[in-house]
C-alpha cells in the first residue's frame, strides 16, 4: 500500500451519526480493542465499547462526557455491528 493510500485510509472518518453536536465516528484503520471516537465543539472523547468506557478526553465537558456515555450504552449493539462491518 502506497503511503498515499495509507494516508487517505487512515484519515477517512465514517461517521455513524450525529446526537446533540456530537459526531460519533471511527477511523478507517482502526486497532482493538473495539472503541468509538466522539467529537464536539468543545473537544474529543474516545471510548471502549465492551464493556463501554472512557478511554481518553480532550477538552469535553463531564456533562458531554456522560451523556456521550449513554448514547454509547444505548446504541451499543448497533455501534459494534457498524465496527465488524467496517473493521472485520
Amino acid at each position: 500500500m502506497s503511503f498515499a493510500i495509507f494516508v487517505l485510509n487512515y484519515f477517512h472518518m465514517p461517521e455513524l451519526f450525529r446526537f446533540f453536536g456530537m459526531k460519533f465516528f471511527f477511523f478507517s484503520l482502526e486497532h482493538l480493542p473495539m472503541h468509538i471516537h466522539v467529537r464536539n465543539a468543545d473537544g474529543t472523547a474516545k471510548f471502549e465499547l465492551e464493556p463501554v468506557k472512557l478511554v481518553e478526553s480532550k477538552g469535553m465537558k463531564i456533562k458531554d462526557l456522560s451523556l456521550a456515555e449513554a448514547i454509547i450504552e444505548e446504541r451499543q449493539v448497533e455501534i459494534i455491528a457498524k465496527w465488524h462491518e467496517i473493521h472485520g
